[in-house]
């Protein structure tokens, strides 16, 4: 068991040299009682081999580090005659185990075959007895001896820590292999189709000390606890390894956690929590998410821990419905990996029946090729179980319908979540060393205590690491060329862009059309806005403004009345229809920009992408408050001016004018043909007749035409003695018809007249300009229709231009910051850029990127193992 130590004969204590001196090594080992118990309870000399290769490059000649060892070396030197004794101390409780025990069986052989009296069995039980203790004295031997390497190993750590070399250190194995593990985790999150590397997975029913236990291997009280009270609710990864100083931190932060310290303890144990709490949805009591966690520090097994939510048999209140099956089907895809090492977990303080974990473990392992019992609470149940055999048969797998490779049972303290890990050693070495278990042979010792099952655990571990991961990297090896050839044969011309790197090409595209919105002339900003703030307003113009005022008897009085009427326009509604118009206007060409194809360098994967942050950039876009108080003051201004200043503005008005009334007009025209049906030509050509409700419409249609025919001053509105004059013509012709239907026909009558008469009168304002400058002195024509319409038309032409200015000088580039904020914002969501970014393509590129980092660490780990070996 002793490795070839030849090259280190100059850093290793003399009395190592003098073994083959002292002991016949060969002579020991077949003297030893029972070889299967006795190794395990001897050091890994392996793992001291490691510790010493390691201090060959850190203690080479000349090296900064060989004085500082020295000077630990010459401790050695001045203790060589302790070491000494204790070593021969130890060779001789070997020798006295085996007289013992060869006393022991001549004893029981003789007693069988004669029937001795009771005294040779008191005699036996003596013996035994004194067998234990010597054993136990044995062990402690030992513990002091490995205790020693710890803390030599520890030194060099410190040392190597502090930089003494001047090197870069390199990642661990057990962190090169848990960066591989959380990898996969993310590429196949089942758990059932690509990741068959062993980790640890801790299962157990609902408080029955399974987090103790995984606190007693990683030496520290880093999970949150709770009285009867579910706390893990999602899975936690935890990596162990060895380093100088005993600290914890997750694989997202940089953060460290001094695990020496109780404050940095409670905040671990909080940020665990908070952890577990956010990943669980709304509605759920557990998560599928893992949260990676890595505890490093002197002496701790190096291994990959997966603690799982307890199993429950009843779902309580306060839980989700479907807590129990979730559960189950957590610790299934966990198990199902057919590499995977189970610790169930018992305990051993209530009755076996009650178990629930066991009967999930035998199925998911019948033939319990990888599954460790551990049975907890063993001090409880030694004190409350009426009949200890029930231990025994639990530990030697008699009991339970599930098999396993170990049987382990531990203490994990007293139910005080205030102890202390060393307290709680203490505690468990003293318990087994007073046990009855133990001394009456129903335990046996390799079987007892955290340490014997940690040990044992990373052995197990590392074994089927070795097993596996070749055969994983051959299988991602594998998997990556048909990835590849996928690609080639799909998207020939297009690089391998993982959702991150499409992400940052749209990013880019996104911000380069933003900035097409500076390129925008200024002319067709403002042809825009003029042309979409009339459309919005022209109709309360016509039929607020225009329509009241031009039924008034004279000029003076139209004037007024415009006066007024524009003044309340202007003070409530103008100035926030414009803000709006701006607002949609800057949003339709932000629209365009975004969505309009690029021809054949567009591609559409990004469209949704394009969409979302179109559409969050303006929902967090508000317009300047104070755009509206500047843009009143702005408009009241211009529509209080009434100087048309030369003929070509003059022309411009009636211009404008004529085209809003001729699009009235021709609405107008449609609300009437609706109303009374087709005419004639259209009955004769298309053969469609009139509805019974339309025939009375044009009835009614062509008796109003009557009336203003006869009246053509007649005001917009019927007298009641009109209403009535029509309906009795109507009845006298045999049509019924009711007052309301003749007054809603009489208005689009009135006004189809109105609008015709106003267009005949803004033909005659046509030579009116002249009239205009002598403010129509001596002249019966009056235009100030025409005035109004120019008013009006100048308003929209400011209104545009200072809108203008705003989106050009302010609203475009605080658009253009949203837009960069929002891209921020996604960046930092997976879930989001999962959503957005889809499709074959990139989910075959997303394989292939993780395949390809998969293989490369595996390689690089396999590579790693084999320069440890």
């Amino acid at each position: 068991m002793i490795p070839d130590l030849e090259d280190y004969k100059w850093i290793v204590p003399d009395f190592i040299w003098e073994l083959d001196e002292l002991v016949d090594i060969e002579k020991l080992l077949k003297a030893l009682p029972d070889a299967d118990d006795l190794a395990k309870l001897m050091p890994d000399f392996d793992k001291i081999g490691e510790s010493l290769a390691s201090l060959k490059g850190f203690l080479s000649p000349g090296s900064p580090g060989e004085t500082a060892f020295r000077a630990t070396d010459q401790g050695y030197d001045n203790d060589k005659q302790f070491k000494k004794g204790l070593l021969g101390e130890l060779i001789l409780l070997q020798q006295q185990i085996q007289q013992h025990e060869e006393e022991a069986r001549r004893a029981a052989g003789f007693s069988s075959q004669q029937k001795r009296k009771v005294s040779d069995k008191e005699k036996i039980d003596q013996l035994q007895e004194e067998l234990l203790r010597t054993q136990l004295k044995y062990q402690r031997m030992l513990e002091r001896l490995e205790k020693e390497n710890k803390e030599l190993r520890k030194l060099v750590l410190q040392r190597d820590d502090k930089g003494i070399h001047q090197r870069k250190l390199k990642k661990s194995l057990i962190d090169m292999y848990s960066e591989v593990l959380d990898i996969l985790s993310d590429y196949d999150a089942s758990y059932n189709t690509q990741d068959h590397l062993p980790r640890v997975v801790v299962v157990g029913d609902q408080s029955a000390g399974k987090t103790s236990v995984l606190e007693m291997i990683a030496q520290a009280r880093i999970f949150p606890r709770g009285s009867g009270e579910m706390m893990t609710r999602s899975p936690v990864k935890v990596t162990l390894s060895e380093g100088p100083h005993h600290v914890a931190l997750f694989k997202d932060s940089s953060r460290e956690f001094d695990l020496t310290k109780e404050e940095d303890l409670a905040a671990l144990r909080n940020e665990i929590e908070i952890r577990m709490r956010n990943s669980v949805k709304e509605g759920c009591t557990v998560s599928t998410e893992t949260i990676s966690l890595s505890v490093k520090g002197p002496g701790l097994q190096r291994m990959v821990l997966v603690d799982l939510p307890g199993v429950i048999s009843t779902v309580t209140s306060g839980m989700a419905p479907d807590t129990k099956e979730t559960i189950f089907s957590i610790s299934k895809a966990y198990m199902q990996n057919p590499n995977a090492i189970i610790l169930c977990i018992q305990d051993g303080s209530v009755d076996a029946e009650r178990s629930i974990v066991t009967d999930l473990v035998s199925q998911m392992d019948p033939q319990g090729k990888r599954t460790i019992f551990v049975l907890t609470k063993v001090d409880l149940a030694e004190k409350n179980v009426a009949s200890p055999n029930r231990i025994q048969q639990i530990i030697e797998g008699k009991l339970f319908p599930m098999k396993a490779l170990g049987y382990f049972a531990v203490v994990t303290g007293k139910g005080n979540s205030s102890e202390s890990i060393e307290s709680i050693k203490e505690y468990e070495e003293e318990f087994f060393q007073n046990s009855k278990l133990l001394k009456t042979s129903m335990l046996k010792a390799h079987q007892v205590t955290t340490k014997n099952l940690s040990l044992a655990v990373s052995d197990c571990f590392w074994k089927m690491v070795r097993e596996s991961v070749e055969q994983q990297a051959d299988a991602f090896k594998a998997t990556r060329f048909n990835l590849e050839t996928e690609w080639k044969n799909n998207y020939p011309r297009l690089r391998e862009l993982d959702r991150n790197e499409l992400f940052e090409k749209a990013k880019n595209e996104i911000l380069d059309e933003v900035i097409s919105l500076t390129q925008v002339t200024p002319k067709h900003w403002e042809d825009m806005l003029e042309k979409t703030l009339w459309e919005r307003v022209s109709t309360h113009v016509i039929e607020n403004i225009y329509l009241p005022a031009a039924q008034t008897a004279n000029s003076g009085t139209f004037n007024t009345t415009v006066d007024i009427k524009l003044k309340q326009w202007t003070d409530k509604q103008l100035p926030n229809k414009a803000v709006e118009v701006a607002w949609e206007t800057l949003q339709e060409e932000f629209s365009r920009f975004m969505t309009e194809k690029k021809g054949k360098e567009h591609d559409d994967i990004f469209d949704k992408l394009k969409q979302a942050v179109k559409e969050e950039t303006i929902k967090r876009h508000k317009w300047n408050e104070r755009a509206e108080d500047s843009l009143r003051v702005i408009q009241h201004n211009a529509l209080e001016d009434r100087s048309i200043s030369d003929k070509q503005q003059w022309d411009a008005a009636i211009h404008f004018m004529e085209e809003t009334l001729q699009s009235r007009l021709k609405d107008t025209e449609s609300v009437i043909e609706d109303m009374v049906g087709p005419d004639w030509k259209k009955r004769l050509w298309h053969w469609v007749g009139r509805t019974k409700e339309q025939n009375i419409r044009n009835e009614t249609k062509n008796e109003l035409e009557k009336l203003i025919k006869c009246n053509e001053d007649h005001p917009a509105y019927l007298a009641n003695d009109e209403v009535t004059t029509v309906r009795k013509n109507l009845e006298a012709r045999g049509v019924a018809v009711d007052p309301c239907l003749i007054k809603d026909t009489w208005h689009q009558i009135y006004r189809r007249y109105f609008l015709k008469s106003a267009l005949n009168h803004c033909n005659l304002c046509r030579r009116g300009f002249y009239y205009y400058q002598r403010h129509f002195v001596d002249s019966e024509l009056e235009c100030n229709d025409i005035v109004l319409f120019w008013r009006i038309q100048r308003m929209l032409a400011i209104t545009a231009n200072t809108l203008r200015q705003q989106l050009t000088n302010t609203e475009v580039r605080r658009l253009e910051k949203n837009v960069k904020e929002v891209l921020e914002d996604f960046a930092e969501d997976n879930e989001k850029k999962v959503k957005l970014l889809t499709g074959k393509r990139v989910q075959l590129a997303e394989d292939l990127k993780k395949v390809r980092e998969i293989q490369e660490k595996l390689e690089a780990f396999i590579e790693a193992l084999h320069q440890e070996k």
